[in-house]
């Protein structure tokens, strides 16, 4: 059997968890079974995989027209029994090569645009309408559609109720925790200006709405000020939202340590913060499952997330980390931000002042790692979901 996976990002150009979770689950399935990788982008050196850009005649279109002439590009080939799409910028490229191939589709959902408003602002109110329009048609033609999570199924059940429920499966997304485990070297941290013997307040992820970084700014001037707030935070999807990210860090003025490592670093360097993090954060507003947290729990770092989505099923509250509530608006944004920003700095300094009990989470957050989302396991189930639908009827 051979399997062909699409997807916006696979390395080197990665800057979300839908591009790690594919990153990984394509190794370990080409363990078991044939894999090829159709992405955006640059041509890739890696057998196996084939890159494809956008027509040229289209330069000036609007992002989302662009990527629906990537779509047509990975679906003209065949030679494959199984296709597997992630993310809208692929869904209708896989709706495409099922009808085109005549092979089963298999869709995983790693967010819903109707759950991410904030991406008119990104695309344009016509280019978030084309982007609706890609994950609605393969999700209600696919063969299969994959949640990351229970949380996720619930808002794939309630959002595209015409999807048939014998054709939903929950596979988590995993982690690797041979390569996500305590760094203690510490090179890293000082060639940013990060001290080591302080305590770091950490972030890590692309400046998005959806990432929640102003509300964790808007936290900051309440954050324990003898502990360093480092930000590793790039890639603005939007001006707005860079723009609101300068004007919360221009704020943090009176904050003595306040490092922004404005850039998505390589893996390695991550791994290293993570693993000398005081407390990891992560704000989110939306979040299917995060594997952001897998890799700090991996990592041996407490974590603090907002308790959205799929993340109460990783972050065990109060055994792995600390869950914040954060009631949302019909636009996707925290009703009371206030209390939100509030909320969430109260929790930070809490694992900040008991270093006793940030030990005893980081050792079960590694133990929950391992046992429970180890990436062979959900190639296994995934591979199991293809023979289902490739063999004969």
């Amino acid at each position: 059997m051979k399997a062909l996976l699409l997807t916006r990002e696979y390395p080197p150009e990665v800057y979300g968890g839908a591009g790690v979770h594919v990153e990984y689950l394509a190794r370990e399935l080409g363990k078991r079974i044939d894999v090829e990788v159709r992405c955006f982008g640059e041509p890739r050196a890696e057998p196996g995989v084939n890159a494809f850009q956008s027509w040229p005649a289209l330069d000036d279109a609007n992002a989302a027209l662009r990527t629906l002439s990537v779509d047509l590009r990975l679906a003209a080939r065949g030679g494959f029994d199984v296709v597997h799409s992630h993310t809208w910028y692929t869904n209708l490229g896989g709706h495409l090569a099922k009808l085109l191939h005549q092979v089963p589709h298999v869709m995983t959902t790693h967010s819903l645009e109707p759950l991410r408003p904030w991406k008119a602002e990104q695309l344009g109110p016509g280019g978030y309408a084309l982007s609706s329009f890609c994950e609605r048609t393969g999700l209600e033609s696919a063969d299969a559609v994959v949640a990351v999570s229970q949380a996720m199924l619930a808002d794939v059940r309630r959002v595209y109720p015409q999807v048939a429920p014998g054709r939903l499966q929950v596979i988590y997304n995993g982690i690797d925790t041979d390569q996500y485990r305590p760094d203690p070297a510490t090179d890293v941290l000082r060639r940013y200006g990060i001290d080591p013997e302080l305590p770091i307040v950490l972030f890590v992820g692309r400046i998005t709405r959806q990432k929640g970084i102003v509300h964790l700014l808007d936290a900051a001037l309440q954050i324990a000020p003898d502990a360093q707030l480092v930000l590793c935070a790039g890639a603005p999807d939007e001006p707005a939202i860079e723009r609101a990210t300068r004007e919360g860090i221009a704020r943090l003025r009176e904050r003595r340590d306040v490092v922004w490592i404005e850039e998505m670093i390589p893996k390695p360097e991550v791994i290293q913060l993570l693993s000398h993090a005081s407390v990891f954060c992560v704000p989110s507003i939306y979040e299917p499952l995060g594997i952001v947290n897998l890799e700090a729990m991996a990592c041996e770092a407490p974590v603090v997330a907002s308790a959205v989505g799929g993340i109460p099923e990783v972050v065990a509250d109060g055994e792995t980390g600390l869950l914040v509530p954060v009631p949302l608006g019909a636009d996707g944004n925290p009703t009371d931000p206030e209390r939100f920003a509030a909320d969430f700095a109260a929790r930070v300094n809490e694992l900040l002042a008991d270093p006793e009990r940030s030990a005893r989470m980081v050792r079960a957050g590694r133990a929950r790692a391992v046992t429970e989302f180890s990436w062979g396991a959900i190639a296994e189930q995934t591979i199991g979901l293809y023979e289902r639908l490739v063999a004969p009827s």
